[in-house]
């Protein structure tokens, strides 16, 4: 209702409805948060000028809005990325515990997935993302990524064999991630990093995004010795002034390392078999304004 009492206008409560969906989907095709936000704002203004009476399905012609908002932002998103200082990581969300729930979200919005997704073409990713994460029809994926619908059904084949050779081998377990967590904050809190060592996989490898702002690793780190010295350096540098909080993240545990109360990193792990074979910590400021307050996604 709005503040006069009255409903609001079909438009905008059609797009109230499903905005936290639209949200979702323009951040699972660009992995910001920001630029998801502007695409929304790009779709309320398409929207808001639709003959809703010609319209079958509001939800789906919402989708159809958003996913070619940030197909178009996808471009410039990837210029972007080019002159980029270091590796690129997604921009983490604080979520709900609800999140991890639905275990088909989760998966989606992890990092790793997120980065899985950025070895996709933009047609590839868009067609991908709504298929096997929205359950969109074939016929209005076709109509959101300007694709006949033979060609949709090859890139989306060809999209999932692409995503199944490179997400993570088998169900991760929340407590095992936890537990590897776990080791990680004990070796920042004690030193001791034997336990988080015992868990690194032979090919684990470590990103970090410091957007040129604050300093972090200029390329992966691949290898567990390699992984190993690097992690062993940054605990007798974050050790003495950090503390370190257990949070979710993008529908998974995470932590979050503060310095002087001020969130300075967010680390988030990849999964396979029981050994960590991906670290990611962000510590760009520009991608850490969403770790105060929970992000609400759906599908």
């Amino acid at each position: 209702m709005s503040e006069d009492g009255h409903r609001p206008d079909p438009a905008t409560e059609a797009f109230v409805t499903h905005r936290n969906l639209l949200f979702t989907v323009a951040y699972e095709l660009l992995g910001s948060a920001a630029d998801a936000e502007d695409v929304l704002q790009e779709t309320w203004l398409r929207w808001a000028g639709v003959d809703l009476s010609a319209v079958r399905d509001r939800r789906a012609y919402l989708v159809r809005i958003t996913t070619r908002q940030a197909l178009g932002r996808l471009r410039v998103l990837g210029r972007r990325k080019e002159s980029y200082v270091g590796p690129w990581l997604p921009e983490p969300l604080l979520t709900a515990p609800d999140v991890a729930e639905d275990v088909e979200l989760a998966d989606s919005i992890s990092l790793a997935m997120m980065l899985v997704l950025e070895t996709l073409g933009p047609a590839e990713r868009a067609v991908f993302v709504l298929r096997d994460v929205f359950d969109l029809g074939y016929d209005e994926i076709a109509e959101a990524v300007g694709k006949s619908l033979p060609a949709v059904r090859q890139i989306a084949h060809r999209a999932r064999a692409h995503v199944a050779a490179r997400r993570p081998r088998g169900a991760v377990s929340a407590a095992e991630t936890r537990a590897a967590l776990g080791a990680f904050q004990r070796a920042v809190e004690t030193g001791d990093l034997q336990g988080l060592l015992d868990l690194l996989a032979p090919d684990v490898v470590a990103l970090s995004d410091g957007g040129g702002v604050k300093q972090a690793m200029p390329r992966p780190v691949v290898g567990a010795e390699k992984v190993g010295r690097l992690l062993a350096a940054g605990v007798a540098v974050w050790g003495p002034v950090s503390t370190v909080q257990r949070t979710e993240v993008n529908g998974h545990p995470a932590l979050i390392l503060r310095v002087d109360g001020e969130i300075d990193l967010v680390v988030a792990l990849r999964m396979d078999d029981g050994r960590v074979t991906g670290i990611y910590t962000v510590r760009n400021p520009e991608k850490l304004t969403r770790m105060e307050r929970a992000t609400a996604v759906s599908r």
